[in-house]
């Protein structure tokens, strides 16, 4: 049987790259998906495609997930198609602008980023945690970022997003480590996906990054994807509140 037989999952901000790659390995390891993201089409193709190799265990639509109703419509959805939520993993995001100073942000900039990147992922624990309790607990990931650990030139709104994601996620796993309900947070570093096509697709970018990365390569959407899965399992049962860094030891380059 697989790492996560029998577990049903919500990830969001999975049309590609790495909400696809969790996706997939997800019902690899044995779960049923629900896969949400703001781009309809992809994301439905996902769960066809996991539908055709694997029967019916994917169910892919639109939400945006800084709306508080989106977020109440697709937990039902989720329980109609498959009965109960075991894990979600708050993966949605965006970085939001081309790079700026602060004082160059204009404010609904800033709260755009916000939106989706923080202030969605405790709509997502509001309106998860009922349907865990139900079922005697659960695992919540939260995909925050290198950038939600040190600073990040050029992109403050983003760093603060994802600084919140990570102390979101150390006061919910307090609160609800009583319930069974582990709360744990995912800090990638560059990984070669859609999101940061600007920096992948240029080589002399891409190589002064590369040379900051002890490792000396950037990370795959798998990479975060096989963390997510062992974060989701029951194998890290005793692992609640914790940030795990995923960055090839870029943040320890000093």
């Amino acid at each position: 049987m697989g790492r996560l037989a029998g577990k049903v999952a919500i990830i969001t901000g999975a049309a590609r790259g790495q909400g696809a790659s969790e996706a997939e390995l997800f019902v690899k390891e044995g779960a049923k998906v629900v896969i949400t993201d703001m781009l309809e089409d992809e994301v439905k193709q996902v769960a066809d495609t996991l539908n055709a190799q694997f029967g019916d265990v994917a169910l892919g639509f639109k939400q945006n997930v800084a709306e508080e109703t989106e977020w109440q419509e697709t937990i039902s959805k989720t329980i109609a198609k498959f009965g109960k939520v075991d894990v979600l993993v708050n993966n949605a995001g965006i970085t939001g602008i081309t790079p700026k100073k602060p004082e160059d942000y204009a404010l609904s900039e800033y709260e755009k980023v916000m939106a989706v990147n923080a202030t969605s992922n405790f709509l997502g624990i509001k309106y998860v945690v009922p349907e865990m309790k139900r079922i005697g607990g659960g695992s919540i990931i939260n995909i925050s970022s290198l950038a939600g650990i040190v600073g990040m030139g050029g992109f403050s709104g983003y760093s603060a997003s994802k600084g919140a994601t990570r102390l979101l996620t150390k006061g919910a796993a307090v609160s609800l480590g009583a319930d069974h309900i582990r709360v744990n947070s995912v800090h990638p570093g560059f990984i070669e996906t859609p999101m940061i096509s600007d920096y992948t697709d240029n080589a002399d970018i891409k190589k002064g990054i590369e040379a900051k990365i002890p490792l000396g390569y950037m990370g795959k959407p798998e990479d975060v994807a096989y963390a997510v899965v062992f974060l989701a399992s029951d194998e890290a049962r005793f692992v609640d509140g914790a940030e795990l860094i995923i960055d090839g030891a870029q943040s320890q380059n000093v």
